[in-house]
């Protein structure tokens, strides 16, 4: 095997994971099987349990999982614990494939497993993820401790385009927690690192949050400096998911004034546009919410 065979096999898995970020999937699986050839021609034993472990992966994103558990049993079956990249990639492609299974406690124990494992070797990105999953799949308690795990690594590796989702996903596990004042801070912090390095999608709605994390602290004026901007925003960029949850935002803000009028307003501005955003399949029970409150105040307002 020479050592120009290597950076191709590493050069195909670097261009799929850029694909792959972008949310290429389709495209990105093209590559990741360039990538699955040239390793098994040279008997790359990393690279090619990496490559199955990502195709793997691409199916599962697309809602294709029994397409992609093939792949992944070939990576179970070469994956090697001397092998850094290859197991850590193995044991990340596992555990999301446990946690789609609804298996919740296999798959905490797989991401933990993969936080010790890329953490002692300073793969800083992998335990970044590892741990990010554990605050996904954990019990309500484990959820603080992983996503500060999670801060922890991407502040001692410079992964600054961590730093962001971390605190967002640590501000929603205190939101889902009821302890409002911290989210509030924490989507303050999330919002600092997402206009830093994010993309513009990123800020508009990192500045969502915090407008929301306001209302949700009864601090009604603050809520409002932000949402208001954020759904001119919206409505300039075409963003149809932000326009209907900013409307509902501002429909609770009247709700509670009380101005049933320039709620429900609001609330069948955001029915129509989160509609569009296909709400009704992502959440169904908070669609269902936001029809009952527009059928109780049209009940009202006649």
């Amino acid at each position: 095997m020479s050592n120009e065979s290597k950076i191709t096999t590493k050069a195909l898995l670097d261009k799929a994971d850029s694909l792959f970020n972008g949310n290429e999937y389709e495209a990105s699986r093209a590559i990741y099987i360039q990538a699955m050839e040239q390793a098994n021609k040279n008997k790359e034993n990393s690279e090619l349990t990496e490559a199955y472990s990502m195709i793997a992966r691409t199916y599962l994103v697309l809602d294709k999982k029994e397409e992609g558990r093939p792949w992944i049993q070939k990576a179970e079956k070469i994956a090697n614990s001397k092998d850094p990249l290859g197991w850590s990639r193995y044991l990340g492609v596992r555990g999301r494939f446990e946690w789609k299974d609804k298996e919740l406690d296999k798959a905490t124990a797989t991401f933990k497993e993969m936080y010790n494992y890329c953490s002692g070797r300073k793969l800083y990105e992998r335990a970044i993820d590892a741990a990010h999953m554990v605050a996904i799949t954990g019990k309500p308690e484990e959820q603080i401790e992983w996503g500060k795990k999670g801060l922890k690594e991407a502040e001692e590796g410079t992964v600054t385009r961590w730093l962001g989702p971390l605190w967002n996903n640590l501000g929603a596990t205190y939101e889902d927690m009821g302890r409002y004042k911290e989210a509030l801070d924490a989507y303050l912090k999330a919002r600092e690192f997402h206009w830093r390095y994010g993309d513009e999608k990123n800020k508009l709605i990192a500045d969502w949050a915090v407008g929301h994390a306001y209302r949700l602290n009864g601090d009604n004026a603050s809520a409002e400096k932000w949402l208001r901007p954020v759904l001119a925003w919206c409505e300039r960029i075409g963003e149809t998911e932000f326009e209907g949850l900013t409307n509902r935002e501002l429909g609770e803000i009247e709700l509670s004034r009380p101005s049933p009028d320039m709620a429900l307003s609001y609330f069948l501005k955001a029915e129509e546009k989160l509609r569009q955003a296909g709400m009704p399949e992502w959440d169904s029970a908070g669609f269902a919410k936001l029809q009952n409150q527009i059928a109780e105040l049209s009940k009202k307002t006649k």
